[in-house]
């Protein structure tokens, strides 16, 4: 009755079917509208830059080691869609670095007539000879899998193939999959995700291919691994419960899957024999409780036999948190933010587990550990480290095997920076809450300049420094300001920052990005009609709230592949998977408060707004681009400044580099058209 009632009150349900002939004659009229308006010589002149910025031939080619030679994935103007390509270890310190060109994803989609998006090759260890090759048609999440020869470089005749799904496969031996997709009746989740994991073996009809494990119709996703150590040889399947919790269980040969028996919440991980977990919320045992954010250790063998005393790694303090670890061969890799400063630890294991921290990284910027291999037979010690700040270009280092810092490559700059500081201050928010913020702009400032104010809020992720390259040359170089808000439901200070912004405190991390719009307003480094909100996909919800909760402290709102309608979401493409972050429309309790930040819902007849921007794209099948169409098309029916944008394709996020570098000059063109140049006009 819920459900008739709002399709009688929404006159703008048409426009939620995405590929409806009525709908596109919509999307398209708007697409030409907004080119008209922001497509300028300024647009071209920032696009062109953009671009240029984000092809140059001497950027950092970011490497995975298998079987001795590093592959890189590359796009520049030659290679639109991208090139999959290798090199040596000693061929790349080299200044002009020679590749071999494994596969050409351009040509691919010539001769195929496709609109190919790579989306990475998992490889049969140890050898790594074949792999499982992914491509996305026009970014969608969604993938066709094939197998692919590393060494002949071609796709195998007659090999695993799979078409286009939602999922993905891991190797169980060259001849066997563990599959899980979308394909096939009762196959996806209310979310749209895999319900089912399949064994599949090389010659079967897939369809007919045996269960190896099932979930539930209400899960978020269903996934195997595989476990290739030797002498640990094992598989595991997951089963997502919600956005935040599920069960892993351990398969059993001949009998059912062992439950490894861990808080629903926790993250986790298993080296041959040793059971690392990250909680996220206080566990009680009967011999302590062990804090959120705790990192634990304990023997595997002896976990499953029923101990439970611990071994702390790592135990949290006030801001101070554990924001990732993995495993090299033989040490826990761990990346720890200390009132958001990075560090980097080693962990090695023993009775007790020793740990040292990584010395010699420069304290103001932001550091990011990664595997340098991708076979887990074939790690080492070694590991790569990205080092940069907003305003410092990045680099690329080596961690040694024993502890030196090698810096590989280092990238160019993008921008002329010697005339920018970055700085860090706190807002105050609704509740008493400080919320910190970086500022990004003119070193001196004595007058409020244009500026864009950055935010997300959701979902654990920490908004951590990175070189801010072409934003750097478009925006921050005419003497603007760009600032980025760690607001709540961010991860940037543990799990009690996330939870805090998450379901009822939502509008709670609204309220925190508003209090930085409003504190650079009384600071002086802006003004209302100076200041844009821009946010995407949950940043999109955040900056959507703002043009409806906060209207007077913005003079212009970005908002990127959005969710605005909360009230159906749960009913758009993976909605289902974020009720966790958000809560279920469908329950009255919920609602009450999530009513409160609906931001298509809220939309008032005879309140001024800002000028919007709204971005979506149609081949999105993670967020729904009804609703960034619905909500342009109701303010402009309330006649309101508004423009939209929707190309074909790009997914959850733009296709290749052009189409990225024409849609950040596009938000640039729009905020030059709408933000004032002068204080108080």
């Amino acid at each position: 009755m819920a459900e008739q009632l709002q399709e009688r009150t929404d006159p703008y349900l048409w426009l939620e079917d995405v590929e409806g002939q009525e709908a596109l004659t919509w999307v398209r009229g708007q697409n030409e509208a907004t080119k008209v308006a922001l497509c300028d010589p300024a647009f071209e002149a920032d696009k062109k830059a953009l671009y240029e910025i984000s092809t140059r031939a001497d950027n950092i080619p970011f490497i995975t080691r298998r079987r001795g030679q590093l592959y890189n994935f590359w796009q520049d103007t030659s290679y639109v869609r991208g090139l999959w390509r290798r090199t040596t270890m000693e061929d790349y310190r080299k200044l002009e670095t020679r590749w071999e060109t494994v596969l050409d994803i351009d040509a691919l989609a010539r001769a195929e007539g496709e609109d190919w998006v790579w989306k990475g090759c998992e490889a049969l260890q140890p050898e790594q000879r074949y792999g499982l090759v992914s491509l996305s048609r026009g970014g969608a999440d969604a993938v066709v899998v094939r197998e692919f020869d590393l060494i002949e470089k071609r796709f195998v005749e007659d090999g695993f193939a799979l078409p286009e799904a939602k999922g993905g496969a891991a190797w169980l031996d060259r001849d066997t999959l563990l599959v899980s997709t979308t394909l096939g009746a009762n196959a996806a989740t209310a979310s749209g995700y895999p319900r089912t994991v399949r064994l599949w073996r090389r010659g079967s009809d897939f369809m007919q291919a045996p269960l190896a494990f099932e979930g539930e119709a209400s899960d978020i996703y269903i996934s195997a691994s595989v476990d290739r150590e030797p002498g640990f040889e094992r598989v595991f399947y997951r089963r997502q419960i919600t956005f935040e919790e599920g069960f892993t269980y351990l398969a059993r040969e001949g009998g059912e899957p062992l439950l490894i028996d861990l808080p629903l919440d926790a993250r986790f991980d298993v080296e041959k024999d040793w059971l690392v977990v990250k909680l996220k919320s206080d566990w009680a045992l009967p011999e302590r409780t062990y804090p959120a954010d705790a990192l634990l250790a304990i023997s595997f063998s002896q976990f499953l036999k029923g101990e439970r005393r611990f071994e702390v790694l790592f135990e949290p303090g006030p801001r101070r948190v554990l924001s990732g670890f993995w495993w090299t061969k033989s040490r826990l890799v761990l990346t720890v933010l200390d009132n958001l400063a990075s560090q980097i630890w080693l962990a090695t294991p023993g009775s007790p587990w020793s740990l040292e921290q990584l010395q010699g990284l420069p304290d103001t910027a932001s550091v990011y550990a990664m595997s340098l291999d991708a076979g887990q037979l074939e790690r080492t010690d070694e590991f790569l480290l990205t080092i940069s700040s907003y305003i410092e270009p990045t680099k690329l280092a080596l961690v040694t095997e024993n502890k030196r810092i090698e810096v590989l490559k280092e990238a160019p700059a993008a921008f002329d920076a010697s005339g920018l500081e970055v700085t860090r201050h706190e807002a105050v928010s609704v509740d008493g809450e400080r919320i910190p913020y970086y500022q990004i702009g003119p070193k001196d400032q004595h007058e409020p300049r244009p500026t864009v104010l950055y935010g997300y809020g959701g979902f654990s992720v920490s908004l951590t420094p990175g070189y801010l390259g072409g934003i750097g040359k478009a925006w921050l170089e005419p003497d603007n300001v760009w600032v980025v808000a760690n607001i709540r439901g961010g991860g940037e200070f543990g799990a009690a920052w996330h939870k805090a912004g998450m379901r009822e405190g939502k509008r709670l991390s609204h309220d925190d990005f508003a209090a930085v719009a409003k504190d650079l307003a009384e600071r002086g480094v802006t003004t209302p009609a100076q200041l844009a909100a821009y946010g995407g996909s949950n940043g999109g919800l955040l900056v959507g709230n703002m043009l409806t909760r906060y209207p007077e402290r913005f003079g212009a709102i970005w908002c990127t592949v959005p969710l605005l309608d909360m009230q159906r979401y749960t009913r758009l493409l993976a909605g289902p998977s974020w009720v966790a972050e958000y809560g279920d429309p469908e329950r009255p309790e919920d609602w009450a408060y999530m009513a409160g930040f609906s931001a298509y819902q809220n939309l008032e007849e005879g309140r001024a707004y800002p000028p919007v921007l709204l971005v979506t794209s149609r081949r999105d099948d993670r967020v729904h681009p009804g609703h960034a169409r619905k909500m342009a098309a109701k303010l402009e029916a309330m006649e309101q400044p508004v423009f939209f944008y929707e190309p074909d394709d790009g997914g959850h996020g733009a296709a290749n580099k052009e189409q990225a570098a024409f849609l950040s000059a596009l938000g640039l063109s729009f905020l030059r058209r709408t933000l004032t140049r002068t204080a108080g006009v």
